[in-house]
């Protein structure tokens, strides 16, 4: 395999989301700014949604507030139009994230919305983010599969790019495995297909990973071509609503020590990562 240049986001959202006791402001405050300081490409820091849905990131203004000036990127993720309002009213946010989903009950399930309604949203997004000179990002969610019946194929997840692609301005799509269920057969697959169909697209991949699995996924996404990552250090997280506590995010260590053995390029400075990593115990 070539060398590659990976791209990093990290997603502290992710992991933090599903805690049910309150981390204080101050202490997610401390470790993103530790976290600014690895050279991450994107930091997936917060979200602007309904405190009933995810009480944990009421407090993403404050926190963001408190933030110090780094190169990475920050990204907030979003559920609805006025969501992005609220997010795209910051300047220090860069990029807008809202979860689509190509099965219509986990729309339903994560979001209380179908597809339609998903995709009234996501043109109301679009346009704000247009508006303020935000990027927009979408999650595929259920990207590598489906658990509860509703149709799914590769060529399903292509035909839902080309839709999107066609009706909106879409700096990046992250194939997300919701619930842990990428093999590394699709995960090559799908990115082979997709990379192929639509050279000019970016594609990340956000895998929610079984432990013990983590290499041969990350092998298979960079054999079909993906280079841009989500994980999480420690691989804590994964999403509140699929309700499967085997799975969480990929842990960035792993795709690290990965990429070390391979050689592959990356923007993160191993001691900061360190220091980051072990603050991420008094929280984790």
């Amino acid at each position: 395999m070539k060398a590659a240049q990976l791209q990093i986001t990290e997603c502290p959202r992710d992991a933090m989301q599903g805690i049910k006791d309150w981390i204080p402001t101050e202490q997610k405050v401390r470790y993103l700014n530790a976290l600014l300081k690895c050279g991450f490409n994107v930091l997936d820091f917060g979200s602007f949604v309904s405190p009933k849905a995810i009480p944990q990131m009421q407090d993403t203004a404050a926190v963001l507030a408190q933030l110090d000036p780094s190169p990475t990127a920050l990204l907030a993720i979003v559920a609805n139009a006025r969501g992005a309002a609220e997010a795209c009213a910051h300047e220090r946010i860069a990029i807008i994230g809202y979860p689509f989903s190509i099965s219509e009950t986990f729309q339903i399930r994560n979001t209380n919305a179908t597809t339609d309604q998903a995709l009234e949203g996501l043109q109301q997004i679009s346009n704000i983010c247009a508006e303020h000179g935000k990027k927009l990002r979408v999650y595929l969610s259920m990207g590598f599969g489906n658990p509860y019946g509703d149709d799914w194929s590769t060529d399903l997840v292509a035909q839902w790019v080309e839709k999107l692609q066609n009706q909106f301005e879409i700096a990046e799509y992250a194939l997300s495995d919701t619930i842990g269920c990428a093999t590394p057969q699709i995960a090559q697959s799908l990115f082979e297909t997709l990379t192929t169909q639509y050279p000019q697209l970016l594609f990340a991949a956000h895998l929610h990973v079984v432990r013990g699995q983590e290499q041969a996924l990350i092998e298979a996404a960079l054999a079909g071509g993906c280079r841009h990552f989500d994980t999480a250090i420690g691989g804590f997280g994964g999403c509140p609503m699929a309700k499967d506590e085997l799975t969480g995010n990929l842990a960035t260590e792993a795709l690290l020590n990965y990429a070390a053995q391979l050689h592959l390029n990356h923007t993160i400075d191993s001691a900061s990562f360190q220091t980051a990593r072990l603050l991420s115990t008094s929280i984790f």
